[in-house]
């Protein structure tokens, strides 16, 4: 009879073949990944946020069935495109055949789809976003349904902007670069600022040009043009900050920055806060989200996520979104001044900071040190109820003069 030990063993054997299989089996990781799944922890708060309405790009979301009514647009888009570069098909297919590996690497998880199915998917998507750029820039196809439809385009835009909707830049640039050997006037970072030129993202044909070389797809490069200059960082103490309504009353005054090139670019000298202009409009909140969202699964530096910790502190309650807007730091395309602030609100808890590089941290150090100075409460209740007006301030200074000749002529009384 068979020792029971024995029966184990062979059972551990057989488990420890099928394990060493599956470990086999797993690619190396690979440092062009950049393409991410939304994890599920982040996504349950809003789905809305990270999932296209309208048209797919890329593997992620392929296939699926309410995106489904756009692949006949992307397929036509391919043609145009063919037609414009006098490039054969078959030269793209070789060219996607050869970059497979590498274009699979850039994505975080393992993509269940055919080589052939992939092969094909990608190019019709790579070149349905060239042509896109292309087409806007030049409107030259009047009967086009997408670029003839602004309500269209405004709903395409934004799903360019998901984490996981992206393509790699290095396979749009070729692609690009097939356009412009047909076109010496064609453009990628001026085409690219001309497509984003609207509402929430004005980024500008330089800041693009900067950045695109070193970008590895659209979302990387919204955040490398965003991002502000580095700073001298200093220790980290507290994420607690004063609000705007709380600063105004200590006397500090916001100010528009006067470039707009940074939009995390906020700074705080000799009481002025100066805070590059923010557009609030429906998409303000997703492209944010997934900024955040990328930077922490892909990012050493935590800009975004700073700039949310820092904007919350500052717009905590609509009072402070009415607050900024008056100055002209905040315009909101929203209904209502609340919808701003529980943009912050919403997104603080799901972010994160890193203590020993948090951009903000000297700001804060600087808000918070200004508010402890009573001098300047003072000098802001002054200012703000005896002196916000001409008359107000004509009125105080008549009725000082009037108090101090009372006391002088009292004065000369009692010696009389």
């Amino acid at each position: 009879m068979m020792d029971i030990r024995d029966s184990v063993s062979i059972e551990i054997k057989k488990l420890e073949i099928s394990l060493k299989g599956k470990l086999q089996t797993l690619q190396p990781l690979s440092k062009n990944c950049c393409i991410y799944r939304v994890p599920p922890g982040k996504r349950k708060s809003d789905e809305r946020l990270y999932t296209p309405q309208i048209v797919s790009i890329g593997p992620i979301h392929y296939g699926k069935e309410g995106l489904k009514a756009m692949e006949e647009h992307k397929r036509r888009y391919l043609q145009d495109f063919l037609g414009r570069t006098k490039v054969t098909m078959v030269d793209l297919l070789i060219y996607i055949k050869a970059s497979e590996s590498q274009l699979l690497e850039c994505y975080a998880e393992t993509i269940e789809l055919g080589s052939d199915e992939f092969v094909e998917m990608i190019l019709v998507d790579g070149a349905f976003i060239t042509e896109l750029l292309l087409r806007r820039n030049l409107m030259i196809n009047s009967e086009d349904r997408i670029i003839t439809k602004p309500r269209l385009i405004t709903e395409i835009i934004p799903d360019m902007f998901l984490l996981e909707n992206q393509l790699p830049m290095f396979f749009l640039g070729y692609l690009f670069e097939l356009a412009e050997k047909k076109s010496h006037q064609l453009y990628m970072p001026k085409l690219i600022a001309k497509l984003w030129s609207w509402k929430f993202l004005l980024l500008d044909e330089k800041s693009i040009e900067k950045h695109l070389p070193e970008s590895e797809h659209f979302v990387d490069l919204i955040r490398r043009c965003l991002q502000p200059p580095q700073l001298q960082l200093r220790e980290f103490k507290t994420l607690a900050a004063p609000s705007a309504t709380q600063l105004h009353q200590t006397g500090v005054q916001f100010k528009l920055a006067r470039s707009n090139e940074h939009l995390l670019d906020i700074r705080f000298k000799n009481g002025i806060l100066e805070i590059p202009k923010l557009t609030v409009v429906d998409e303000t909140e997703g492209i944010l989200r997934n900024l955040q969202i990328f930077e922490i699964l892909h990012c050493e530096t935590y800009y975004v996520n700073a700039y949310i910790v820092i904007m919350n502190c500052l717009v905590n309650t609509s009072n402070d979104v009415d607050l900024l807007m008056q100055n002209r730091v905040v315009e909101n395309w929203l209904w209502s001044s609340e919808a701003v602030s529980s943009i912050f609100q919403n997104h603080v808890k799901g972010g994160r900071v890193e203590p020993l590089k948090f951009y903000y941290s000297g700001l804060i150090e600087d808000l918070n040190n200004y508010c402890k100075v009573p001098w300047h409460e003072w000098k802001a209740i002054l200012n703000q109820n005896y002196f916000n007006t001409p008359w107000r301030t004509i009125s105080v200074i008549a009725a000082t003069i009037l108090l101090i000749l009372t006391a002088l002529q009292t004065g000369y009384s009692i010696k009389i």
